[in-house]
């Protein structure tokens, strides 16, 4: 290979001299006690060298233009969007003869559910995975995947998929040679003979699923011991003391470059390094050891990018952001702060939130959403709520209330998620028109609160497009998909409410986007509106953001900059007319003269009158 690819040889090892420092300090700090580091070591060089050979061409070609243009991420032309493959288009194949309706969307960056191979039954979604380098064979195949993810590159759209590293299925080959007692992978995985130090451990851990099952640990029957399960009793957690996981891990993720995915998503980031006396919880070493990751992809497949997923406290989420760790992040906090200000119409916590916590290292950025697979949590920072004089604990319930239509005059029909009866703590299941009121207003209501309700989708979709980062659709929500209540008729997944919000795309349904008069279209033009108008403006995407003290708790009102170009952005979040004065305007505009880029029209400075959920946007 060196002599009949020298430069490509040449490319490799000039990266390896330049992150080899760091990924040898981080991988001493982890394993440097281990007698067998060295070994281990130049185990994972070799890793990477054959990683390196067996990559595409057209890879290696895609690594050279991301080094190029380490920001292209930032780009106003991205736009992500998030599927099942089987609930989307049944299978690989039919979600490759869907490319045309994601270029007709827009999308840049597509995000497929977890598609590997899983245990037959409850599966937690996708995510126990029996194999990194199988594809549920329901799906398709690992050959299927490449290809698509060669077919979706070439049309611009970038592969994302989801790194479920904290945890294995117990059915992986991994487990099931530990469960046979094979000395090696029974170092693998946590097992405790007696409960004397799981119970040291349980007494520092909090429960993940208490609705479905306590606690932190399963008891395996064949094998008389106790197993770490942060999650489900069939998700056995990863002993990532041990270098050889490490190792193994790293070998599966490049190996996922490899077929040409282009973002992971690591799930679970906050859980993946124990120590006793602790929450196991953003521990410094999970830190170190998605450096030492990312510091691997830097070497042998540069076209990666991580993306953090930690639904934790603002402080904690923040941590994981870093072009050296994980460069993409999604943002919790916003979209639980987008759907708390739709419950409240007061936008001072959004503002806050916005204000202190949206800034973010250079070379990184947020993954914007309304909502994902997952439920919604409620992951505002306590001591915010407390500057704001409000009460964390009641506001929570308060919420959960409302997004479940408990709470008098809700226009939302959530469902509860691992509602707690002794904490009181639960999250939310809902689709997003079904959480903005298109549900309740269909069955029960008139055109008016139809109306009401679309208005609320565009609003919060039009701050995911204009607010900075990349925007990420769950796909179905650009025509108002609602609440699918068949999944409690499933035995497999009728005990877990997130389904309702993951239903069966209706292809006839998505036809309606085209024809005129139906709801479909409106809300999909509406939106496609505002993709274009992103991509049009680079200001939407790049720079900074300042929020704006409007004057009105009703509004909320934010500047971006960037280039020679000074964007006013202002929100109803009422369902009444709202004014914003001409001289707030001018205070933060700069100017007498205003564009209003809706419209393309120019206008003196004036009052500004919002109508209900109405946004819009100026040139100054």
């Amino acid at each position: 290979f060196v002599n009949q690819h020298p430069e490509d040889w040449e490319a490799f090892t000039q990266r390896l001299e330049t992150n080899f420092e760091r990924l040898f300090g981080l991988l001493h700090h982890l394993y440097g006690s281990h007698y067998d580091f060295f070994f281990y070591l130049e185990d994972l060089l070799n890793h990477l060298v054959d990683a390196w050979i067996k990559r595409d061409p057209e890879l290696k070609l895609l690594d050279r233009q991301r080094e190029a243009q380490p920001d292209w991420f930032q780009s106003q032309e991205m736009l992500g969007g998030v599927c099942y493959v089987d609930l989307y288009a049944q299978n690989l194949q039919g979600l490759q003869s869907k490319i045309p309706y994601f270029k007709e969307l827009g999308l840049t960056y597509l995000h497929l559910m977890p598609l590997f191979k899983t245990p037959p039954g409850e599966n937690d979604g996708g995510y126990a995975v029996s194999s990194y380098r199988e594809v549920n064979p329901a799906l398709g195949t690992m050959d299927e995947l490449c290809l698509l993810a060669q077919h979706l590159r070439r049309e611009g759209i970038s592969l994302v998929l989801d790194m479920v590293f904290n945890h294995t299925a117990n059915d992986h080959d991994w487990a099931l040679r530990a469960r046979a007692g094979d000395p090696f992978f029974s170092d693998f995985y946590y097992f405790f003979e007696d409960e004397t130090q799981l119970r040291q451990y349980q007494l520092t851990l909090r429960e993940i699923f208490p609705e479905q099952r306590p606690g932190s640990f399963t008891f395996d029957e064949g094998m008389g011991k106790w197993v770490w399960t942060t999650f489900h009793s069939y998700q056995w957690d990863l002993n990532y003391s041990n270098p050889a996981v490490f190792n193994q891990m790293a070998d599966e993720i490049l190996f996922l470059a490899n077929i040409g995915v282009e973002v992971l998503r690591l799930d679970a980031v906050a859980f993946i390094w124990k120590q006793l006396g602790t929450s196991c919880e953003n521990l410094p070493e999970a830190h170190m050891l998605i450096q030492a990751f990312n510091a691997v992809t830097r070497i042998a497949a540069p076209g990666l990018l991580f993306k953090s997923e930690a639904i934790v406290h603002p402080d904690e989420v923040v941590k994981y952001i870093h072009p050296l760790e994980c460069p993409l992040s999604y943002n919790p906090l916003l979209m639980a702060m987008l759907w708390n200000t739709l419950a409240t119409r007061d936008t001072r916590l959004l503002k806050l939130g916005l204000a202190e916590r949206f800034q973010l290292p250079a070379g990184t950025a947020w993954v914007n959403y309304i909502r994902c697979h997952d439920d919604i949590g409620w992951t505002f920072a306590d001591e915010d709520a407390l500057r704001l004089g409000i009460n964390a604990y009641h506001h929570r319930k308060f919420l959960n209330d409302f997004f479940t239509g408990r709470f008098p005059g809700s226009f939302a029909r959530g469902l509860p998620f691992q509602e707690n009866q002794k904490t009181g703590d639960m999250r939310i299941s809902g689709t997003c028109a079904s959480l903005a009121g298109l549900e309740k207003a269909i069955k029960e209501e008139t055109a008016t609160e139809i109306e009401l309700a679309l208005r609320r989708i565009v609003l919060i979709h039009a701050i995911i497009l204009t607010i900075g980062g990349i925007p990420l659709f769950y796909l179905g929500d650009e025509i108002g998909i609602l609440n699918d209540y068949s999944y409690r008729k499933n035995p497999v997944k009728a005990r877990d409410s997130r389904w309702v919000h993951r239903p069966k795309i209706d292809w006839k349904q998505m036809e309606r986007r085209r024809q005129q008069d139906t709801l479909e279209f409106t809300l999909f033009q509406r939106l496609k509106q505002l993709i274009n108008l992103r991509k049009k403006h680079v200001v939407f995407s790049n720079g900074a953001m300042q929020v704006m003290d409007t004057g009105n708790d009703h509004i909320l009102g934010y500047v971006r900059e960037y280039a020679g170009e000074r964007c006013l952005v202002f929100a109803n979040f009422s369902e009444e007319p709202q004014t914003v004065p001409a001289n707030t305007i001018r205070l933060y505009s700069l100017s007498y003269q205003l564009t209003n880029l809706l419209t393309e029209n120019q206008a003196a400075l004036a009052d500004l009158v919002l109508e209900p959920f109405d946004i819009q946007f100026f040139l100054s």
